[in-house]
């Protein structure tokens, strides 16, 4: 199955991906806008283009579990792409994703704006990566 993965921003959307195998993760890029309809026109745009059949979006969970204004703003903005895009979504845990990519972006020595502009694309594909250990795990139990 083709999935989509959307880590959402307050000005930087990341988008990352994987092939029917579901076996990696690749990084499509990040978008850059604050309009929320506009944002899911685009990536609806990119739904259609790659054939994606779901849609994973990361689901901004307070240290503690809890959920608050973002991932109350995260599940609808993940409704309404999914309405306009007419495939199912899930959401994902993505607590540590944003400080594991700024860990990576260490290790390769990415810095300035070349990080701002990749960090939302690489808490992405872990955002993707976390859904599909935990969708494998779950077909083999």
């Amino acid at each position: 199955m083709v999935i989509l993965a959307v880590d959402l921003g307050k000005v930087r959307t990341g988008l990352a991906i994987c092939d029917k195998t579901e076996l990696i993760a690749s990084p499509l890029g990040t978008l850059e806008e604050r309009n929320a309809e506009k944002l899911i026109l685009k990536i609806t745009e990119v739904v259609k283009e790659r054939q994606a059949e779901l849609i994973v979006v990361g689901l901004p969970k307070n240290m503690d579990g809890t959920e608050g204004e973002s991932a109350v703003n995260a599940r609808t903005f993940a409704e309404n792409l999914s309405e306009k895009c007419g495939i199912p979504f899930v959401m994902q845990d993505e607590r540590g994703t944003t400080l594991t990519a700024h860990n990576f972006l260490n290790t390769t020595n990415t810095r300035g704006k070349k990080r701002k502009q990749i960090v939302d694309t690489v808490s992405a594909v872990i955002i993707l990566e976390d859904y599909l250990k935990k969708r494998k795990n779950k077909s083999v139990t």
